[in-house]
């Protein structure tokens, strides 16, 4: 069973899930970072690139949003079944984020717009229905099919979501009745609203939280403040009653150093991640993809090289699936599994990872395997990732995660001194300020006796820990 543990303070929320006691899933939110993804808003045209088939739109956020027009075509009226035209700049058109934005890149758009609940997601814009890949048994899809069916409004479009599973039709009749409600409230919104305005905003973590998480699979929820557990107790009472049960209050110092999230949490910061049999996977990121390496380690298993390794390589490929969801990696991921020469292996390989993807929220896709042997994986990211909230970049190493060496450093010193006494000698020589480790190896050098030679000069070096690895401060006395 489930365990999900929410942790709250005023400057954010955080919300950790675990299954027969190891993390399996990671969210937060933060007061001041609000996420845009599921937000509505009333956009204006700003430019249209015909050439890319896109166009930029004004939602009065910080960066303009970019919107994939396809045909260069949209339904300027709320009507599912408007007449279409040509999008013109200064346009005022309806979208919803679908990613939020990316370093220089603003939020991306979409007119395909949709309205999740708690059963089903209501598509104003689209006129069919849909079922989730995660329903597998037929009776059940017919049935649930059958029940939307009857009640779906006319000229839009329904998904029916997993936690549907087993409801009876009432409660997903009163859920399309509630979201159709809240569209004709974003429409009436829409008609009045001035440009560039938010006429719809996806609901926060904590009722994210009940609404995508909290399914029957969950045997309990745990939450460290009074006023949430009010609060999702009051929401579980109202769609769940059965379940209010399962939602208790913990009191104590920190909720998530008590069941030992916060070391499973610090971990996700490492690139190396260590594997049961002793093996290790080692996940770079670079700006195009994320790249995986499995590596064999400590393990030399207990069979022939081939066992071996394809046990290796299935334990690696539910590790990797598992961090692909904790840190969520998004875009294109290859994978460098340990070579395998048996055929049937490898296609046992790719359908375990296919198992696996199943269970991601997110859409996940395992591609194949590419004649090198890389498996090539795709996931789409929404919200911005766990890495990008809790880190940024290294102000000395720019990102690379590299400094200079202390050789290099006394190098370029001995460049930059030659340069200045080209044109005026200092008397009384240069004092070089460095960090603690770097000085202390340079001093072993002798680095600057050619110096001495050349110049006459002597060059004080001091340890500093205000220099950051890999920098130096270099005057004259």
């Amino acid at each position: 069973m489930k365990t999900i543990y929410i942790n709250v303070m005023p400057e954010e929320t955080r919300m950790a899930v675990t299954e027969d006691g190891e993390l399996t899933g990671l969210e937060l939110e933060r007061a001041n970072h609000a996420h845009l993804v599921g937000n509505i808003y009333k956009g204006q045209v700003q430019n249209v690139l015909k050439g890319m088939q896109a166009a930029f739109i004004d939602i009065g956020q910080s960066k303009n949003s970019f919107l994939y027009i396809g045909n260069g075509k949209v339904a300027t009226a709320a009507k599912a079944n408007a007449p279409r035209e040509n999008i013109t700049v200064g346009q005022n058109i309806i979208v919803q984020i679908i990613k939020d934005e990316v370093g220089s890149k603003g939020p991306r758009a979409t007119m395909h717009l949709s309205i999740p609940g708690r059963h089903v997601v209501l598509m104003p814009n689209s006129a069919y229905i849909g079922i989730s890949h995660r329903i597998e048994d037929q009776d059940e899809r017919n049935r649930l099919r059958d029940i939307v069916a009857g009640a779906c409004p006319e000229g839009m479009g329904i998904i029916i979501r997993t936690a549907a599973v087993g409801q009876p039709a009432e409660s997903l009749i009163n859920d399309i009745r509630y979201l159709s409600r809240v569209w004709e409230e974003i429409s009436a919104k829409a008609k009045r609203a001035e440009t560039s305005s938010l006429l719809y905003r996806d609901a926060d973590l904590v009722i994210r939280i009940v609404r995508d998480y909290f399914t029957a699979d969950v045997g309990k929820m745990i939450i460290d403040d009074q006023r949430v557990f009010n609060r999702v107790r009051d929401l579980v009472q109202s769609i769940s009653p059965d379940s209010v049960d399962k939602i208790e209050l913990y009191t104590g110092a920190n909720l998530f150093d008590a069941y030992g999230i916060s070391e499973s949490v610090s971990g996700l910061n490492s690139r190396v991640v260590q594997l049961k049999s002793g093996g290790f996977l080692v996940i770079d990121k670079t700006e195009a993809m994320t790249v995986i390496d499995v590596n064999t380690g400590s393990f030399v298993g207990d069979l022939n090289l081939a066992d071996t390794v394809y046990k290796l390589n299935i334990e690696a490929a539910d590790e990797i699936m598992k961090q692909l969801r904790l840190r969520d990696i998004g875009g294109i991921i290859l994978v460098d599994f340990i070579d395998m020469e048996d055929p049937a292996h490898n296609d046992e390989l790719l359908e375990r990872l296919r198992q696996k993807a199943v269970l991601d929220r997110s859409k996940t896709k395992v591609v194949d395997m590419t004649p090198l042997g890389l498996v090539e994986i795709t996931r789409r990211k929404s919200r911005k990732n766990l890495e990008s909230l809790l880190y940024c970049q290294c102000p000395s190493c720019e990102g690379s995660g590299r400094v200079l060496s202390p050789e290099a450093i006394a190098i370029k010193v001995c460049r930059d001194i030659r340069r200045v006494e080209v044109k005026k000698h200092a008397q009384e020589g240069y004092l070089l300020q460095l960090n603690p480790q770097a000085a202390n190896e340079i001093r072993a050098m002798d680095s600057f006796r050619n110096l001495r030679r050349e110049f006459g000069l002597e060059i004080d070096i001091r340890s500093s820990r205000d220099v950051v690895p890999g920098c130096y401060i270099l005057t004259q006395k």
